[in-house]
């Protein structure tokens, strides 16, 4: 009885049912307010996240992975990257459940609806890592970049609807009267579908790799993606290609195309008997391409001939007046008694020399010994003072000692004594004389210290002599 009164007592207190009412009022509109933010005394899994842009992304909007709302956004601030672009930071508050996200996971900032409302797309990556409570979701993470409703309007620009408008009277133009042809049409694709059923059974059969073709295909839009606008600048140039080719079909383009097929029967009818002549200007070709080679190495040098000769050429005449009386005084010479005595007495001598000639040749045609000799002795008595030449006056003692050369001795010197005093003498140094080579040894000798030598010197100073121009 007490209980039952105690009860009715609470109950029959207006101020005390109002003041609970109230209190509960409160607390529903207090948990409504902030259910987009998260409910009170509940243990979230804290992230940060960074985005290009968040593009109209604001506190309290949705966080989805799989397009169920597992968080909210806490905070949205502007950011520096240290690249130093702008970026904006979310603060995020998922569900414990959404704990740990893969660290390869990406983000997205999507749309909600049309009218501008966005959420915060998550899609989990396959990683076995994953992020700690507090860590940031690094700006890598925001791809792919989505598009809005606006800019997929935005390029309905002007001159989008007028090419539209234009491209939609123009179907309308070539489908206007024409029923009858777009009924058969229509009856021919049925049997095109049914035709074409083997075709794409086997075009979608793993083997035939389809899937692959379009993967290609997108790689290639990709790569001629950035010379979108050089195409367009191509076909522009065609349109006015076909325009110019529209202004002369009739009857040019219309005749030639006429005659083309007579044109292909001459052709087929004649080929064969030209074969053979194709056949051997490959070969002439082929065997010509040496010859074009070295052609290109020595064109300078025939350039330079051609030069040269033009003055040859234009003195010519002359030279050929010149011939016929030196031909006819050659053949009158050679009528003249005892000239072939005289000849056959060359030959003998030429034979007799020729031995000499091939080792003293060399030795001024190689050495230059001959000219240098000569140079040299006029050189000496050309040179000296008022008192006479140095070839007149000087005089050269030699070290005496044992052995010297200074007096009578029985041996090459051979610094008897502490006089040094060595023989050096080559007496058949090599002048490139036959199996010499091209060494010029005379007057190259390395004078030997402390040594004697005859015969060859250990070293010399080079295996040439200076020219007599230098």
């Amino acid at each position: 009885m007490r209980n039952r009164s105690g009860l009715s007592g609470v109950a029959s207190s207006p101020i005390l049912v109002g003041a609970v009412t109230v209190l509960v009022v409160i607390v529903a509109v207090f948990l409504a307010y902030n259910a987009n933010n998260g409910l009170p005394f509940v243990s979230t899994y804290n992230l940060k996240a960074r985005v290009p842009n968040a593009d109209a992304l604001v506190k309290g909007n949705e966080v989805r992975i799989g397009g169920v709302r597992v968080g909210v956004v806490k905070k949205v601030v502007p950011v520096q990257l240290e690249n130093g672009e702008v970026a904006a930071e979310l603060s995020l508050s998922l569900d414990k459940n959404a704990e740990p996200l893969p660290v390869d996971s990406t983000i997205t900032v999507r749309p909600k609806s049309a009218l501008g409302l966005k959420f915060l797309q998550v899609t989990p990556g396959d990683s076995e890592k994953g992020f700690k409570a507090g860590e940031l979701i690094p700006v890598t993470a925001a791809k792919p970049e989505p598009v809005d409703i606006d800019q997929f309007f935005d390029m309905f620009d002007e001159k989008t609807r007028d090419a539209i408008r234009q491209n939609l009277s123009g179907f309308g133009n070539a489908l206007a009267g024409r029923g009858p042809q777009l009924n058969e049409a229509i009856g021919a694709l049925r049997r095109i579908v049914v035709n074409g059923q083997p075709i794409l059974r086997k075009i979608v059969e793993p083997s035939t790799n389809f899937a692959g073709f379009w993967r290609s295909l997108e790689a290639l839009s990709a790569t001629v993606a950035p010379v979108a606008e050089t195409q367009a600048q191509m076909f522009v140039a065609l349109d006015r290609t076909f325009a110019a080719f529209a202004r002369v079909a009739r009857p040019y383009i219309q005749e030639t195309i006429e005659k083309g097929p007579a044109t292909l029967d001459e052709v087929n009818a004649d080929l064969p008997a030209i074969r053979p002549f194709l056949d051997d200007s490959a070969r002439f070709f082929t065997a010509l391409q040496p010859g074009a080679k070295a052609l290109a190495k020595t064109s300078p040098i025939i350039a330079e001939s051609l030069h040269a000769g033009i003055p040859v050429l234009n003195a010519s005449p002359v030279l050929y007046n010149q011939l016929e009386p030196t031909a006819k005084a050659l053949v009158d010479f050679q009528e003249a008694p005892g000239v072939f005595n005289g000849l056959d007495l060359l030959t003998d001598t030429n034979n007799l020399l020729k031995p000499s000639l091939n080792y003293i040749t060399p030795s001024q045609t190689v050495c230059n010994y001959w000219s240098l000799t000569f140079q040299e002795l006029s050189s000496a008595s050309a040179e000296g003072n008022d008192n006479g030449h140095w070839l007149q006056f000087i005089s050269y003692g030699p070290p005496e000692g044992p052995n010297s050369e200074s007096t009578f001795a029985s041996a090459p010197a051979n610094q008897a004594g502490d006089v040094e005093n060595h023989a050096h003498y080559n007496p058949n140094p090599q002048t490139a004389a036959p199996g010499q080579g091209k060494v010029c040894e005379a007057g190259n000798e390395k004078y030997a210290r402390e040594e004697t030598v005859i015969g060859h010197s250990p070293e010399l100073w080079g295996t040439d002599t200076r020219k007599t121009s230098e």
